[in-house]
């Protein structure tokens, strides 16, 4: 029974990190393969585990050990969902501001329908994640967190959870902060439709007006790619930093 509780608690929290983490938790990513990864992890760490408490698995204290981990994996790969969470509230706003709000495909992130200009910076930020290798960090830090945060029944505490509560306000300033510039200038540019349209009312503004905000709409984000990559860079170091705070790392 000892050996079957050294390889079920790491195996829940590296498996809760591969039902939330980005990439992992596709839809196009079968379940087999993610149990598969999370078993191999689970037999490469067992090794170096530190001592687990004397706790049986199916008695309360080893509930609430479970309950830990769960949190433990879902909380770094739920931080990192944020992360992407903004690109998405960013490209979102920029497509409703140039008028691309009907043009919507799946995110395989997460199987809902997002404007395209949404789902383009969602490809680009992923190609950077993977860039960066940032799928193998995010193994490591979970892998190094058994040696700094070990099985044990109080593993975190309530400054952790308020943080990772904190953090969500990332997505939303975050992904402002992304969209920004784009919804300045186009905000700029429907003043000045709606200022011609007050002086000449018999000009049909819909027809100029939709396909100017779309090519400058267009133009806009090919300007401002590259420093909202930069954000999105930025947002995802910080994002790494947070969970190495809560992983004690």
């Amino acid at each position: 029974m000892a050996k079957v509780t050294a390889f079920v608690w790491p195996l829940i929290r590296i498996g809760a990190l591969f039902i939330a983490a980005p990439l992992f938790s596709l839809h196009g990513v079968p379940g087999r393969v993610r149990l598969i990864l999370a078993v191999v992890l689970t037999l490469v760490v067992i090794p170096i585990l530190p001592p687990l408490p004397p706790i049986e698995l199916f008695s309360y204290q080893g509930l609430l050990i479970t309950a830990h981990q769960v949190f433990i994996g879902l909380a770094a790969g739920f931080i990192l969902q944020m992360v992407f969470g903004a690109i998405v509230f960013g490209g979102q706003a920029i497509a409703y501001g140039m008028g691309l709000g009907f043009a919507s495909m799946v995110d395989p992130q997460n199987g809902q329908q997002v404007p395209v200009v949404a789902q383009f910076y969602v490809i680009m930020s992923t190609l950077i994640f993977l860039a960066m290798d940032g799928h193998l960090l995010l193994i490591k830090l979970i892998l190094d967190s058994f040696a700094t945060l070990p099985i044990a029944v109080d593993s975190l505490d309530k400054a952790d959870i308020w943080s990772i509560i904190a953090w969500g306000s990332r997505l939303f300033s975050g992904g402002l902060l992304l969209a920004l510039p784009e919804i300045a200038s186009l905000l700029l540019v429907n003043v000045s439709f709606g200022v011609a349209s007050r002086a000449a009312p018999q000009l049909n503004i819909f027809s100029i007006g939709f396909p100017v905000t779309l090519m400058l709409g267009l133009l806009l984000i090919w300007l401002t790619l590259p420093s909202v990559l930069d954000n999105f860079t930025g947002l995802l170091m910080d994002a790494y930093e947070l969970i190495g705070q809560i992983l004690r790392i």
